[in-house]
């Protein structure tokens, strides 16, 4: 049985980024690009201090190679 993602906010998963260790890289309009040292990146859409939807929040937990568990357990460290 797969772990249902939560709903996170754009900042608290900046807040999670920068924990991780990515930084910015650049911003394009309203997307901000962050990397991180060993080549990892992902890009957050910031409109405001919306919610990420679950889809999107998968897509980027892919491309920044955690697991959703991983993200539950990190947004209680934070």
């Amino acid at each position: 049985m797969s772990t249902r993602l939560p709903i996170v906010k754009v900042k608290t998963f900046e807040k999670l980024l920068f924990h991780l260790g990515f930084e910015t890289k650049h911003r394009s309009g309203s997307h901000v690009f962050y990397r991180h040292t060993d080549g990892r990146y992902t890009t957050l859409p910031h409109h405001g201090n919306q919610d990420i939807g679950r889809s999107l929040t998968r897509q980027i937990l892919r491309e920044i190679e955690i697991t959703p568990e991983q993200l539950i357990n990190l947004l209680k460290e934070l």
